[in-house]
């Protein structure tokens, strides 16, 4: 295997992975027969490849190949048909608008169908619509390979048994389903953004994934200004990732960061997909989301944040999606704003909520406030107590580097 044909079988399977399983699947009707084929076609395009060249369209020869397989191997099988088929194809009901008639956007919703698991949901995404092996996905919910490969497997069996279709929902079911599958695309966002626990801050590999998925929403549907709204939220977040930690490892505030590192392109993106996504329709959670990250990723310097803006959004996003973390975020916000005492004030009340009783940020958020009241004692309890529920090394290091800072100021 040469070093270009390695390079590309990489980029196609990167880029085409989804597109061969789904068309694969599309044929076959058969979920697990698409994924062993296509398996088989980049592991064949390393061995073929060397030798006749790399194609022209390198998805087009995975696919077919793939394809083929799955049908000779489909003719083996002499009780095929009488077999139930893994995967139920309506083609009738598979996409009126001819925008969703995808083979990839039926595989992205069959692997967010609301029968599934929320976490069923992402394994199977990352799994079959991103090509990561189960090891990977693994790694990426902090299980072992053997627990997640029993997850993926009785997921894939859930949709046998469930006859889910394997199908993109009808326009008017669109709009429950695919806020599922945004939903997805964000946990493993955010999982890549702040890893849960290990050595490092950010999954990368991740984040790409669920830009990747974003991106491929967005060039599917086009129109829809939830899948805008959430594409421009990833990107005007991911546009600042260069600066989150500093040559030495060390997590750096949105307060330290050199905002020369920025993705000025991406925030570009972000802000003219947000414009085009709040034009014609109502802000969306993701829409006020992307609207506060990209406040901050206009503000020239720390100092020119609006802060009275970021509440104003908090305000509107907690009417629409009162969540505790939102809740929580919008306290932050009001304290810097108005002030730690008016930031602790606000956070009072989520202390003796049971949902945030092991969400390290509130505790955080809590001990930068009293140390800023220079309250040591307390804001040092606060600090241990931040430690003692955080998983990711960066954070524990940096929540650790201001326990120390605290004492010292005390002694």
């Amino acid at each position: 295997m040469t070093d270009a044909v390695g390079a590309a079988v990489a980029l196609a399977h990167r880029r085409e992975w989804a597109q061969v399983l789904a068309t694969t699947a599309q044929a076959t009707g058969d979920l697990d027969l698409a994924e062993e084929c296509a398996q088989d076609a980049f592991a064949r395009a390393l061995k073929t490849w060397p030798q006749t060249g790399i194609p022209d369209r390198p998805g087009a020869w995975l696919t077919q190949v793939a394809r083929n397989q799955a049908r000779d191997e489909l003719r083996r099988r002499e009780a095929f048909r009488r077999r139930m088929p893994l995967l139920v194809t309506d083609e009738a009901a598979a996409g009126p608008d001819a925008g969703l008639d995808d083979d990839r956007l039926r595989l992205i919703f069959t692997c967010c169908h609301p029968a599934l698991a929320r976490e069923a949901q992402a394994a199977l995404t990352l799994r079959l619509v991103c090509g990561l092996s189960t090891s990977e996905v693994a790694r990426a919910f902090l299980v072992s390979p053997a627990t997640m490969g029993a997850r993926i497997t009785r997921a894939k069996k859930k949709i046998a048994e469930a006859r889910i279709p394997y199908r993109a929902p009808a326009p008017d079911q669109l709009g429950a389903r695919v806020g599922v599958v945004l939903e997805v695309v964000q946990l493993i966002f955010t999982t890549g953004h702040t890893a849960p626990a290990g050595p490092r801050l950010i999954r990368h590999d991740l984040l790409d994934r669920a830009l990747d998925l974003g991106r491929l929403l967005h060039l599917l549907m086009p129109t829809d200004a939830e899948v805008s709204a959430q594409l421009a939220l990833m990107l005007l977040i991911d546009a600042r990732s260069a600066s989150r930690v500093g040559d030495d490892g060390r997590l750096l505030l949105l307060e330290e960061q050199d905002r020369s590192r920025w993705d000025t392109d991406q925030i570009n993106e972000g802000v003219a997909l947000l414009v085009r996504a709040l034009r014609h329709h109502n802000p969306s959670r993701y829409a006020l989301q992307a609207a506060i990250a990209a406040v901050h990723a206009e503000a020239k310097t720390w100092a020119d944040t609006d802060w009275p803006a970021i509440v104003a959004l908090y305000d509107r996003l907690l009417t629409l999606w009162p969540s505790k973390v939102v809740a929580l975020n919008r306290a932050a916000a009001i304290g810097m704003r108005d002030g730690p005492h008016a930031g602790l004030e606000q956070l009072d009340p989520l202390l003796a909520d049971p949902t945030l009783a092991t969400y390290p940020y509130l505790s955080a958020a809590r001990a930068d406030f009293l140390r800023q009241l220079r309250e040591w004692d307390k804001a040092a309890a606060a600090y241990e107590e931040a430690i003692a529920l955080t998983g990711n090394d960066p954070e524990r290091r940096f929540l650790t580097e201001r326990l120390e800072a605290v004492r010292r100021a005390s002694a």
